[in-house]
């Protein structure tokens, strides 16, 4: 029997980060002791209080059936609660909100409730693949938007032609920006927005590093307009709940609505177990506040040792990510293969490997992506690693 995949399946490459998966792999199988900052998968454990309430959650639910589709009263009152404390937004949590399985899912299905064949959306570039992969699979067609050093990783929506904006439904928008650690400026913001309302176009709004920043609080496109907005969250990065998948969208109605329709056809809601931890998470500030401090300490390390090895200040404004140019004289690959060394068994992800070539371009090349994940023990043995690094 011959089994052949779909026309979708053959337009798209391996998911990126599995190829950073397979460079580690292959180190630790030659027995190196390796220092992983590909993947942005944090080390540190779940905080306890999130494990405590995990635990009494699986009793408390025990003859729970199928979840909610929305989610559950107790979980959309945290996100009201903690949306209010932190942007001063009051959401109507019955409209307003919807819970998800993790912000992958949210940001892969969105497209799907609003694209025609054929649909543009507006996507950062480098940016979270499943901007670029959701919209193919909602048969639309994704265009780029380069973040680059010149426009301060904020494209300038004057460069979308009219064409371009007549077509487009949703604009990705995301900020703490991953890779590049940007902040958005509140101008910047309502810029974007205004755009997005001259041209009847979804501003969708990725905020999964929100709670993540050093010295600038970032704001929320909801706190400019929530017509026309939605903003993408989730506990993964805020309270190292990677595997919990867990997160919410909140925004205009009118978009929340559809959404809530298609993942009803999608899946059966969200576990009952995963947002009573999520609703203790959303209640405790402290284990963020060590996490910002935690972040702080294993970036300043890293700085420092790119200092060392004369490498240009790239200094991030917020997420756990580092956007670091290489040398003059490596592209991002040969970099980061260099740090693959079985001296220095240092994993980091090509800044190519997270954006498409525009025009022949990979506005990505001549950067390489650390994802400050590694505990700071392990982030200080890499210091010491790279002052061996020969360049």
């Amino acid at each position: 029997m011959k089994i052949k995949t779909s026309a979708i399946m053959n337009s798209i490459g391996d998911y990126p980060f599995d190829e950073v998966d397979s460079m580690r792999d292959s180190l630790t199988k030659k027995g190196v002791d390796v220092i992983d900052f590909g993947v942005g998968d944090p080390k540190e454990p779940t905080p306890q209080i999130i494990r405590d309430a995990t635990k009494t959650a699986v009793d408390k639910r025990k003859t729970d059936g199928y979840p909610r589709n929305n989610g559950t009263p107790e979980f959309l009152e945290a996100v009201r609660n903690w949306t209010k404390k932190r942007y001063s937004i009051d959401l109507d949590k019955s409209t307003e909100i919807a819970s998800n399985i993790g912000s992958k899912e949210a940001v892969f299905n969105l497209p799907l409730a609003f694209l025609d064949p054929g649909d543009i959306v507006l996507v950062p570039n480098p940016g979270y693949p499943p901007y670029e992969r959701g919209t193919i699979f909602a048969k639309g067609k994704p265009v780029f938007m380069n973040l680059t050093e010149d426009n301060n990783f904020c494209p300038d929506t004057e460069d979308i032609s009219a064409g371009i904006a007549k077509k487009a439904k949703i604009m990705w928008f995301n900020y703490p920006n991953s890779p590049t650690g940007k902040i958005a400026s509140k101008e910047y913001i309502k810029k974007c927005i205004d755009f997005c309302h001259d041209n009847n176009i979804i501003l969708a709004s990725d905020e999964a590093y929100s709670d993540i920043y050093f010295e600038k609080k970032p704001i929320s496109p909801l706190q400019v307009s929530k017509e026309g907005v939605v903003s993408i969250n989730s506990l993964s990065k805020r309270s190292n709940m990677t595997c919990y998948r867990i997160g919410w969208l909140a925004g205009d109605e009118n978009i929340i609505k559809p959404y809530k329709k298609l993942k009803a056809n999608i899946d059966s809601g969200t576990c009952t177990i995963m947002q009573d931890a999520a609703t203790a998470a959303l209640k405790d500030e402290k284990h963020v506040e060590e996490m910002r401090k935690n972040y702080r300490i294993k970036r300043d390390i890293m700085l420092e040792a790119f200092r060392h090895l004369d490498l240009k200040d790239c200094t991030s404004e917020a997420t756990f990510y580092i956007w670091q140019k290489v040398p003059d004289n490596y592209t991002s690959l040969e970099f980061v293969k260099k740090l693959l060394d079985e001296k220095t068994g240092i994993v980091a992800t090509p800044g190519n490997f997270l954006a498409n070539k525009v025009d022949g371009i990979n506005p990505a090349e001549g950067y390489v992506r650390f994802a400050l994940v590694p505990i700071v023990e392990k982030t200080k043995e890499a210091k010491e690693r790279l002052r061996n690094l020969e360049l």
